[in-house]
């Protein structure tokens, strides 16, 4: 049973408008000095799309007036049998100003100026398709904090 695995479900946001973006520099835990977008565990009894609204607000300060699913990836870190099965929302209509956090430190940025050397690896190859509007699956393996597998799907509606 040593390779059994189990997801543990998980919400991300990205708030954008036409030019900008919103992400935030996580201040502890999991990708700790990194900037992503906002999310994090969905709780007992809550909806994935719920989940994300709460961690949005916590973490930023911002309430999503309109959230879409745009696509979901799986994440294994080698060596742990959790596998972390992320479902990722677009928010461009939103109320409140981004506010600092005990976990996050929000940021606006260019979108062509994004620090995705200061990001996950994955963030570079799944977030430009998000602007684009494309809805996708993916599926990436790290070691430590390398990709050494990755597979996207851009999905058809």
């Amino acid at each position: 049973m040593e390779n059994f695995q189990y997801k543990k479900l998980y919400s991300l946001c990205l708030v954008h408008t036409e030019t900008d973006v919103l992400l935030g520099m996580k201040k502890r835990g999991l990708g700790e000095g990194l900037w992503n977008g906002f999310g994090g565990k969905v709780e007992e009894g809550e909806s994935i799309e719920d989940a994300a609204k709460r961690e949005l607000l916590e973490e930023s300060g911002i309430h999503a007036l309109e959230i879409e699913k745009i696509g979901v990836n799986v994440f294994e870190f080698v060596g742990d049998p959790k596998l972390m099965e992320v479902h990722i929302f677009s928010v461009k209509k939103f109320t409140g100003e981004p506010t600092e956090s005990e976990e996050m430190r929000p940021q606006w940025f260019k979108k062509h100026e994004i620090p995705y050397h200061l990001m996950w690896a994955d963030d570079k190859i799944w977030l430009p398709k998000l602007f684009e509007g494309n809805r996708f699956a993916g599926a990436f393996t790290f070691k430590d904090k390398n990709i050494i597998k990755q597979s996207l799907k851009i999905l058809t509606v």
